[in-house]
């Protein structure tokens, strides 16, 4: 299998491919789960094209919680369904699927009552852990234990001790979700997939009653074109009740917004080896690892303001401090906080009760001949969403076609993953990297780690570390640009790293380096580059005072303030 490059010359033949076929499938929105669906359509034999108005995982898919997991609280409400499918793509993306991006952490849940809480928490983790196992692809990640006030102190010294009593530990999972689904796109386009980020749908193609594809407006280089295609699938998310609009059908289901926000801070402000989930008034609170830094989070909140950029208010980031501060002997305060990002939830508000308890699955609906819709579900369990919504529009294909065989696709990065982490030392030596590199780059590239250490040999001041950002190489800059459709500053700095979440300059200070670093590879040329620059800082800027707001109307208002981007 070829590994798929999708620089700018990749793009402009996807798109010239796009608009002189008819394809079987395509489908419209590149979170995790439409570059699912890309994946599992191409991998049915399908010509199979994704298009995407902003940037792969532009939306919810870079801004959750990064976490893979079976939602422990949804075996309180008695979704054992919902958790045991999670926990199967859990085990396959651990132990299968990928391993170079998936990775084990552990939690500690402090107990707050003698007795019986100890009963009614451990046996809710036990069968959390049981259903794993038997799943078939649990047994990679080690048992809950129960441990006593003095050993979760020992565990966790930043906890008060007056805050528990006792605690338990148990595993779940974690990944870099914008990395994630662009390792699912190059994955979708190695098996042929025709891929095209900053391509926004402006209207549906129809023959009589049916959808036949299309209108897709290309935003790098302007000009509109038309795609063909036998069936489209909409996998827009918050956005599905906006893109049905525009072939005025209302829908068999509507979608709700709920935002979620979360902190960074410094992994020296919370002193403990393991990741905590608190129980609030309203849901639960996770403190999760974060390489140096620990994420916080999250609120869920109704939100019908701007979706492309949801804001963060003051009162959001104070929800988060007061609660993670009633359990912390040190308490955080807002000059701890390096980063803040607010996400959307994709929530099914059903007419009725009948739908609206499916607000934490997801569905499937044909509403019109050519057209398939998939909305709500989680993160964990975007592979069965995917498989879901391709079974749908196979029906509506005129010919036989395979069953769905994703759970046996690894992506890319995957293979050879463990033998080079094996390797890692003498890899380091022959690059002339620390070994702490050589790691970095193999859990964010798996065996595609090759590819970078290519460039650095070939250009050894690519191995330097990016000043002000030096967990991050000039290298990946290069690459994000080259390999991964990074088509602007702000995908690298937000996206392709964490750069504007995981320093307190929010990555203003390694802008105007990063933006050179892209110039060469995407054509820009010095008046590029500073328009890049600005505009990333204007957003820092806008970001910064709606986070100063005290709610969502005035943080909305000023988040807006910042420029959209331009065409080049």
């Amino acid at each position: 299998m070829r590994t798929a490059t999708l620089g700018p010359a990749e793009r402009a033949t996807a798109l010239a491919q796009m608009a002189g076929q008819e394809l079987d499938v395509l489908v419209i929105g590149a979170g995790v789960v439409g570059a699912g669906t890309a994946l599992d359509a191409a991998t049915r034999g399908l010509a199979t094209g994704l298009v995407e108005a902003r940037d792969w995982a532009a939306g919810t898919s870079s801004r959750s919680s990064k976490l893979i997991h079976g939602g422990l609280r949804y075996l309180e409400m008695l979704d054992f369904a919902l958790v045991r499918e999670a926990l199967k793509e859990r085990g396959l993306l651990l132990e299968r699927l990928a391993p170079h991006l998936v990775k084990p952490v552990p939690f500690l849940y402090p107990l707050q009552h003698k007795g019986w809480e100890r009963l009614y928490a451990g046996s809710g983790v036990a069968l959390y852990d049981a259903m794993s196992v038997s799943s078939g692809h649990g047994r990679g990640l080690p048992v809950h234990r129960h441990l006593t006030r003095g050993r979760a102190l020992r565990v966790a010294p930043a906890l008060r001790k007056d805050a528990l009593v006792g605690a338990l530990q148990y595993y779940d999972a974690q990944m870099d979700d914008a990395r994630f689904v662009t390792t699912l796109v190059r994955t979708a386009a190695s098996y042929g997939a025709t891929v095209a980020n900053r391509a926004r749908v402006v209207g549906f193609l129809r023959e009589g009653e049916r959808v036949v594809g299309a209108r897709v407006s290309d935003l790098e280089q302007g000009g509109e074109f038309e795609v063909r295609a036998r069936q489209v699938v909409n996998a827009t998310g918050v956005w599905t009740d906006d893109t049905q609009a525009m072939i005025g059908e209302r829908g068999q289901f509507h979608v709700r917004a709920s935002k979620g926000i979360h902190l960074v801070v410094p992994k020296d402000r919370i002193h403990s080896t393991t990741g905590l989930i608190l129980r609030t008034e309203k849901s639960v609170l996770f403190v999760i690892p974060w390489g140096r830094h620990w994420i916080i989070g999250t609120t869920d909140t109704d939100w019908d303001l701007d979706k492309a950029h949801p804001a963060a208010s003051s009162a959001d980031i104070d929800y988060l401090l007061e609660h993670v501060n009633s359990v912390l002997a040190t308490p955080l305060t807002r000059d701890d906080v390096e980063g803040v990002y607010a996400g959307l939830r994709p929530l099914l508000a059903g007419e009725s009760d009948a739908t609206s308890k499916l607000s934490r699955e997801h569905t499937v609906a044909h509403p019109l001949p050519g057209l398939v819709v998939v909305a709500g579900g989680k993160y964990t369990t975007y592979r069965v969403m995917a498989k879901d919504a391709v079974d749908e529009a196979v029906h509506g294909l005129d010919q036989r076609v395979a069953g769905c065989v994703t759970e046996d696709v690894p992506l890319v990065g995957a293979e050879g993953y463990r033998a080079r982490w094996n390797a890692r030392a003498r890899l380091g030596r022959r690059a002339g990297l620390h070994v702490a590199r050589v790691e970095h780059l193999l859990n964010r590239y798996g065996s595609l780690a090759d590819e970078l250490l290519e460039m650095i040999a070939a250009d050894p001041r690519l191995g330097e570390p990016l000043p002000h950002a030096e967990d991050y190489l000039r290298a990946e800059i290069v690459y994000a640009a080259s390999h991964e459709g990074a088509r602007h500053l702000d995908d690298v700095l937000t996206r392709r790293t964490r750069i504007s979440i995981e320093t307190f300059d929010r990555g203003t200070h390694s802008a105007r380096e990063v933006a050179e670093l892209m110039a060469p590879v995407l054509g820009w040329d010095a008046g590029q580059v500073e328009r890049e620059v600005e505009r990333y800082e204007k957003r820092v800027e806008a970001e910064r005072e709606s986070q100063r707001q005290p709610d969502d109307l005035t943080a909305d208002a000023a988040r807006l303030g910042a420029p959209e981007i331009q065409p080049l």
